[in-house]
């Protein structure tokens, strides 16, 4: 096999676009994976799959096929065997919208976005996209405003305000609201700046400690289908939304022991929960209160991989920052995701998929492709869905370098970097006039399980692995379901 989709050049190659193989090697490569890998990889498919001047359907094949590529690794690191994987974009592309697809006990899942949440025009002639779906993002936007909870009336408000200093306002209140930015504006912004030249995935060493092997598979694990590429490993998911959710779903899917930690006072968005929670356990843990950072840290000592959303000095200040953990747990693998870096004066801001398309020139390019006067989002959350692949391959990345080389590794995933590497893969001229998809034209990609909240048809996982194929063992569940505990290994 190889990463070719056929022994023909594909669109890609003849239109400055970075044919899908040759993104996933570069990926590939820049991590010093092993190069045999790649001739276990097929791609299949082309864009344009949904509405969009950007390559994100060849950003969804390279993502799920570079997380798969690697759990293969890691199989051929314990078993000596490599297996194939297959990736079609089309299904990809179906994964990377999975949330839009979910149904529960055959209707609709519960709505995602708030009804104020969206994009504003301004008093300038500039826009600005507010994120209200959690309560108190919501009302603080209301209390700036001062205006009623009514789109009608946020229309009014922000007419006297101009874009870009409610932006700043509102994120000096710890709030989350991005103004519009050509692609030429965000490359100025001094943010922009601090992240160019980035990678989209950073993996450092951050502590010393001596190689660690993988626990033992269980015996005859040739014919045993619970034993996949990252069985006996514990990662503890302290993330919410959808990127760091999606790469605990991934690892799972790959055969890890995954435990949800959230608590009870974090509000969370309820389809995201149902959709995301597949594979996983979920406990609850309120980290001010000492009983449950003890049980928190406990569950740290036993862990292999942590992934957490949290801002920068979050988790520091609890004590379960990287170089923290690092010494608590040598050989942790330490996985962080933010909205604009780590680098630069953004560093510590909030953010979120939709607003970062919209700082960072998306929004603006895609409605200058489509000729269209007012901005245009993804047909996808295609930032977040992408850094959660991309979160899950730098873990395991991690993981392969700690069974041979040993130590203690940080892995790095902003939704800003993402978003450069998004572009990096160029343009899809005529991509914004392809028809939008219904899920009864993906319905061959879906499949009915059960769960904690009653019937789910959810997305099937679009990597094909021939040997241990990704599933979900564990259904979702309503959040705190669990003791917060470790399986046996």
């Amino acid at each position: 096999m190889n990463t070719a989709t056929s022994s023909a050049p594909s669109a890609a190659e003849g239109s400055g676009r970075t044919p899908p193989a040759a993104a996933l090697a570069a990926l590939w490569r820049d991590a010093a994976m092993p190069a045999e890998a790649l001739r276990h990889i097929a791609l299949t498919g082309e864009d344009p799959i949904l509405p969009s001047s950007f390559a994100i359907g060849t950003a969804a094949q390279v993502g799920i096929g570079v997380s798969a590529l690697a759990a293969t690794a890691l199989w051929a690191q314990r078993t000596g065997r490599w297996q194939s994987v297959d990736v079609d974009m089309r299904h990809a592309m179906a994964e990377f919208r999975s949330e839009r697809y979910l149904r529960v006990n055959g209707g609709a899942a519960p709505e995602l976005w708030d009804k104020i949440a969206g994009l504003y025009p301004c008093g300038d002639g500039r826009w600005v996209r507010l994120h209200t779906n959690f309560p108190h993002h919501r009302d603080g936007v209301l209390r700036i405003l001062q205006c009623a909870y009514d789109k009608d009336a946020l229309r009014t408000a922000l007419a006297r305000w101009k874009a870009e200093d409610f932006e700043a306002t509102a994120s000096d209140a710890g709030l989350v609201v991005a103004a519009m930015r050509t692609f030429d504006e965000w490359q100025a912004h001094p943010q922009a700046q601090a992240l160019r030249g980035l990678p989209p995935v950073i993996i450092e060493k951050i502590g010393d400690a001596p190689p660690i092997p993988f626990p033992a598979l269980p015996a005859h694990a040739e014919i045993n289908v619970d034993a996949r590429p990252l069985s006996g490993i514990r990662v503890l998911d302290l993330t919410r939304i959808i990127a760091g959710p999606v790469a605990g779903r991934t690892l799972a899917a790959h055969g890890a022991d995954v435990l949800l930690v959230t608590a009870a006072h974090l509000p969370a968005i309820a389809p995201l929960v149902v959709d995301t929670g597949r594979g996983k356990r979920s406990c609850q843990l309120d980290l001010r209160d000492q009983d449950d950072k003890r049980a928190f840290h406990k569950l740290l000592h036993g862990a292999d991989v942590v992934v957490q959303g949290y801002r920068p000095d979050g988790l520091v200040k609890l004590g379960a920052g990287p170089e923290a953990a690092a010494r608590a747990r040598p050989g942790i693998v330490y996985v962080s995701l933010s909205a604009y870096g780590h680098v630069g004066p953004w560093s510590g801001k909030r953010g979120f998929d939709s607003l970062v398309q919209t700082a960072t020139g998306f929004n603006a390019d895609e409605a200058a492709a489509a000729g269209s006067a007012e901005p245009r989002p993804f047909p996808a959350q295609v930032l977040d869905h992408a850094a959660g692949y991309l979160l899950a391959f730098g873990a395991m990345v991690a993981l392969h370098r700690r069974a041979t080389e040993g130590g203690s590794w940080h892995v790095r995933v902003s939704l800003a970097q993402v978003g450069q590497w998004l572009r990096s893969l160029g343009r899809v001229p005529g991509g914004t006039s392809v028809p939008d998809q219904h899920i009864d034209e993906i319905s061959d990609l879906l499949e009915v399980q059960e769960s904690g909240f009653g019937e789910l048809t959810v997305v099937r996982h679009a990597a094909k692995l021939s040997e241990t194929p990704a599933h979900w063992t564990l259904p979702s569940v309503p959040l705190g379901t669990h003791a917060p505990e470790w399986l046996p290994r």
